[in-house]
């Protein structure tokens, strides 16, 4: 699909380039016309030498006059030696009757002096004309290709038609719910008399919420293509210009080419960006945005379900659209679109695994269950990934190793094998990354560990996975104390091997995300039995009138001061709990340190038998020589001793 609109945008950016080339190459050949008319012009008086008409008598008498032509009182005509001459004969003057036999040959043309010949009233207007066309140009180029020169108002949505390719649910995978809901808006479009009759009336909108990459857009593609329908779609971006009243005027077009194409579908892309809740900015509410949501509001308002012109809108922010667009009668059906669960991302991963060759050991369960919190998008990035490193590895068929070394790099970042580390950098990273791993190791409620490595990936100088064995919904209590005793671990077993003076910058991201997770169980998620269940501030409220995110108006300094007492309080229990850990377990801590600077990189099934002391043997690293590839020594860019620790997996 998107190699097909990729198709289709670069022809129509062919074909206004050839429309454009077309148009300057009929100015450039009427210009090229003009100046050689001129020229010609130019040169035809140039050639003809100017004399007196006295001095053409003295050249008469003298024979040195071979023939002349006469045109009202213009004379021309060539000496015997070939040169040209003009001249103008004076009133009342018989120049006939003077020049005969004296050997001269004469000519005469009519008189064409009187009126305008076409020509030169085009010669005349020319330059204005050409201005006048040049405006026109220039006027559509700004409109972006309109059809007419003063056609701002008109709308930006595109009928995507079958040379697109037609998608059905067949394409959509891991939204099944969302499927559920949308079919009987293609029950209506195939049949809406099967409703009607009974009184029935359509939703006449369908808003799709859901995070970025869930395939909002392509399940809205799905429901044209099982109805086999028109499929008019638009950005809620192409609505906002700088014209007051552009916007309105492009909605009603819009929904007047709906009609026209009835039954049909609207499809208005990241429709927050013209639907955010009216009033919430300075001053009045005047402006085109708000204008263009109004005209919205009434056209999806005014025209009737039996049109059979249904508006689809989708966006990852419902909490800023404006009430009014929420309400029955415009948007009053609202679709879950999530990030899939197991068994959606394992559908999803078959969509997307139908295009590249696989070797038979792929098993897509397995990636889907590593792959928690991953949306469509990403599962697609993560096979294409895989093809890539298939192919730069000369392989013909994309294997179970590229799609685990692919959900690697998408999940932690790229290996970054080339950066220069000394050895005792090696060694802090390392026993860094242990001390991660054996508080998770030793803590019930942390999610299993899924690798630990001391390559540097990404931002990070090393990186300890893990990964829930199943998918979560919710976290508890217990879960988050853990995290926090796990970020801890870092900093910890750098003072327990190092000593306080030695403790470096790497754990700045740990102390980052167990400070904002401390600060969210006291402020949101009512987990401080001082404060109580009560939610002291959004964090993710935005900045209005001098709030801050995070900040309550009616909080109080000694509320405030209270939140970070218990927030202080949280962070370092979890640094006393995961003290307290290592401090038992300091030789396991030893033996994983020394196994992480021996093998870089551990499974998270290999690490309990590296704790057992046994000999790990790695059959598939010859396949591989990276893998036993040490980090070179020498000096290091720190990047501000990025070290992104523990981090959890996505959408978690």
């Amino acid at each position: 699909m998107d190699n097909n609109n990729n198709d289709d945008k670069n022809g129509n950016n062919n074909s206004m380039f050839g429309k454009n080339l077309i148009l300057w190459a009929v100015i450039a050949l009427l210009l090229a016309a003009v100046f050689n008319v001129f020229g010609q012009a130019h040169n035809d008086m140039s050639a003809q030498s100017a004399v007196a008409y006295s001095d053409f008598i003295h050249d008469v008498d003298k024979h040195e006059v071979s023939d002349v032509v006469i045109n009202n009182e213009t004379l021309k005509g060539h000496f015997t030696d070939g040169r040209t001459f003009v001249t103008y004969i004076p009133a009342g003057t018989d120049v006939v009757s003077r020049i005969e036999g004296k050997g001269v040959r004469i000519s005469a043309t009519p008189d064409k002096s009187d009126g305008f010949s076409l020509f030169s009233i085009l010669i005349s207007w020319f330059p204005m004309l050409l201005l006048i066309g040049v405006w026109i140009f220039f006027m559509r180029q700004m409109q972006g290709g309109s059809n007419k020169a003063m056609g701002f108002g008109r709308s930006k949505a595109k009928l995507l038609g079958e040379k697109l390719g037609r998608v059905t649910f067949a394409d959509v995978a891991g939204v099944d719910e969302a499927k559920e809901e949308l079919q009987e808006v293609v029950e209506f479009l195939r049949d809406p008399h099967k409703f009607q009759r009974l009184g029935g009336k359509i939703p006449k909108g369908v808003l799709l919420l859901g995070p970025p990459g869930t395939g909002k857009t392509l399940l809205a593609r799905s429901v044209a293509g099982e109805a086999e329908v028109p499929f008019f779609t638009i950005s809620g971006s192409d609505f906002v210009e700088m014209f007051v009243g552009v916007g309105a005027s492009r909605v009603r077009d819009m929904f007047e080419q709906g009609k026209k194409n009835a039954p049909c579908i609207i499809f208005i892309d990241e429709i927050d960006a013209v639907g955010r809740h009216r009033g919430a900015g300075l001053g009045g509410g005047n402006d085109e945005r708000e204008q263009t949501l109004n005209q919205l509001l009434v056209e999806m308002d005014g025209f009737e379900a039996t049109e059979g012109v249904i508006l689809i809108a989708a966006t990852n922010r419902p909490d800023v659209l404006d009430p009014a667009l929420m309400r029955p009668g415009r948007f009053d059906r609202q679709v879950v679109v999530p990030n899939p669960d197991v068994n959606g991302r394992e559908k999803i991963l078959k969509v997307h695994m139908r295009k590249v060759p696989l070797a038979h050991d792929v098993v897509a369960r397995t990636i889907a269950r590593g792959t928690p919190g991953f949306s469509g998008a990403d599962l697609a990035n993560l096979v294409n990934e895989a093809a890539l490193l298939a192919a730069r590895r000369g392989k013909r068929v994309v294997g179970m190793q590229e799609l685990e070394d692919a959900k690697d790099k998408v999940m932690m970042g790229a290996e970054r094998r080339s950066m220069a580390m000394t050895e005792d950098e090696k060694k802090l990273t390392a026993y860094h990354e242990s001390g991660h791993a054996i508080v998770a190791l030793h803590e019930p409620a942390s999610d299993p560990i899924h690798k630990a490595t001391i390559i540097p990936r990404g931002r990070a100088l090393g990186m300890v996975m893990r990964l829930p064995e199943g998918d979560r919904i919710s976290m508890s209590k217990e879960k988050l104390h853990a995290d926090l005793a796990v970020a801890m671990g870092g900093r910890i077993a750098e003072e327990l091997i190092f000593g306080l003076d030695k403790v470096t910058t790497g754990a700045s991201s740990d102390i980052k995300m167990a400070t904002e997770m401390s600060r969210r169980m006291v402020m949101e998620w009512g987990m401080s039995d001082q404060l109580g269940p009560i939610n002291y501030g959004n964090e993710r409220e935005e900045v209005f009138l001098g709030y801050s995110a995070g900040q309550s108006k009616s909080m109080s300094e000694d509320t405030a001061n209270k939140i970070d007492a218990e927030v202080k309080k949280l962070v370092e229990g979890a640094y006393a709990r995961a003290k307290k850990t290592l401090t038992d377990y300091r030789d396991e801590l030893e033996t994983l340190a020394k196994a992480l600077l021996e093998y870089e990189t551990l499974d998270g099934d290999e690490i309990p038998l590296v704790l057992k002391g046994e000999k790990l043997h790695r059959g598939g690293d010859d396949d591989d020589d990276s893998l036993k590839k040490p980090v070179k020594s020498g000096s290091v860019p720190t990047a501000g001793g990025v070290d992104l620790g523990s981090p959890e997996p996505k959408g978690v």
